[in-house]
């Protein structure tokens, strides 16, 4: 019986460093605050990536911005040309 439990203790042992042998080891850089995979970061050249817009969609926001300097309509207009302007709304105006 203790022959198995020490022949599984050794299996264990050595699957576990199999494991940490075979998954390397992390370091952690301090002045980057990053945890690295390995040493071999520094052969690969670094990315840049552009800071993002405030507002992601410029073309959306160019529109916005010329709908509001546009000016409003004074009343409703027909949903077609030529169609007849459309009746104001049958509720009263409130009274003060």
């Amino acid at each position: 019986m203790t022959d198995l439990r020490r022949w599984l203790r050794l299996r264990a042992a050595v699957l576990a460093l199999a494991v940490a042998a075979l998954g390397g080891c992390q370091t952690y850089n301090m002045a980057t605050s990053m945890t690295l995979p390995s040493g071999h970061y520094l052969e690969h050249y670094p990315q840049y990536i552009p800071p993002t817009p405030t507002y992601p969609l410029p073309r959306e926001l160019l529109n916005l911005q010329d709908a509001a300097l546009r000016p409003t309509p004074a009343g409703p207009r027909p949903l077609l040309p030529g169609a007849p302007p459309v009746p104001p709304p049958l509720v009263p105006p409130p009274i003060p």
